[in-house]
């Protein structure tokens, strides 16, 4: 509204989200509108946030302002699904990245996996890092791999107006990663997901990797692996995640799954064959058709040679 200055005077703004009505990170939007002096608002949605919930609007009608709401709103809800989870359901949006061959393997039976996909696919990769508050890998990852999981591209995180690289999660219950792992050394938060500290030589672990800045989290059991609701409340409570990108093997992906805490599913399939004695995409055990996992696809697409399937809704069939 600053930059359209006077020409704002009886103009109709267009918004997606409901102007906020409380002081957060700036001053109200709602008030901005109203010191701009436009005519109409169309709001595409109102904003979940239980500290606006319609008040924006109610400020803008008192203030004499027309005002529309509901237009497009659920092209709207496309655009933000992270803050619409964490306000309504306390949690982020949770997405799964995996790549597989045409097989459906993930890695070979030792557990090397670079490279499945071309520098095309891995490159559309980096962009789901960029977007996302938070990455959450397997500490068998970590160990395999030892990637840093950041974005290389620094110059995505600047496209999205956004300043540091994401937050790195791991969970490893019995905190088995090397204090020379390179995601430690990156830059960047990182959390250490682990259950209770029993032992004298954990307690030293902890110290020393608080030393290195890192924040250890223990969480509860939750059927003998860690509580993931327990990890995404936190996240959003005290990170305020709004997004994350869970980034692992199939054991990991398949406890997501089972868990029913998967929003969204990209799966990049790469024209190669990696052989019946490879990796699944998910450990996810199941042994009847009446059990299987349905899945909606919303986007189909190629890069390089490979092929993005993006998917939603999933739930038990």
């Amino acid at each position: 509204m600053q930059q359209a200055g006077s020409q704002a005077q009886g103009a109709t703004a267009y918004v997606t989200l409901e102007p906020c009505s409380h002081f957060g990170r700036t001053p109200p939007c709602a008030d901005a509108l109203i010191a701009a002096g436009v005519a109409r608002v169309v709001v595409a949605m109102q904003d979940p946030n239980p500290l606006v919930a319609g008040q924006g609007l109610q400020r803008l009608q008192q203030a004499g302002i027309e005002v529309a709401s509901g237009l497009l709103e659920d092209q709207a809800r496309l655009i933000n699904p992270g803050f619409i989870s964490r306000m309504q359901f306390g949690r982020p949006f949770v997405r799964v990245k995996l790549a597989m061959s045409l097989d459906g393997r993930t890695a070979m039976q030792s557990g090397e996996s670079q490279w499945i996909t071309g520098p095309e696919a891995r490159a559309d990769v980096q962009r789901l890092r960029a977007r996302s508050s938070a990455i959450i890998t397997g500490i068998e990852s970590v160990l395999q791999d030892d990637s840093q999981l950041t974005v290389r591209d620094l110059g995505l995180l600047g496209e999205m107006g956004i300043p540091h690289q994401p937050l790195r999660v791991v969970l490893d219950s019995q905190l088995r990663i090397p204090l020379s792992a390179k995601l430690l050394a990156a830059e960047g938060p990182v959390i250490i997901v682990t259950t209770e500290m029993t032992e004298t030589s954990e307690t030293a672990k902890v110290k020393a990797l608080q030393d290195l800045g890192v924040e250890v989290l223990s969480l509860p059991l939750r059927d003998g692996q860690l509580d993931l609701d327990a990890l995404l409340r936190h996240l959003a409570q005290a990170h305020q995640c709004n997004e994350v990108l869970v980034e692992t093997g199939a054991r990991l992906a398949g406890s997501f799954v089972a868990q029913q805490r998967v929003d969204e599913m990209v799966v990049y399939m790469a024209t190669t064959l990696l052989g019946s004695d490879a990796r699944p995409l998910v450990d996810l055990p199941l042994t009847q058709m009446s059990q299987q996992r349905r899945l909606k696809m919303t986007d189909l697409r190629q890069f390089g040679q490979d092929i993005r399937m993006t998917l939603q809704s999933l739930t038990e069939s």
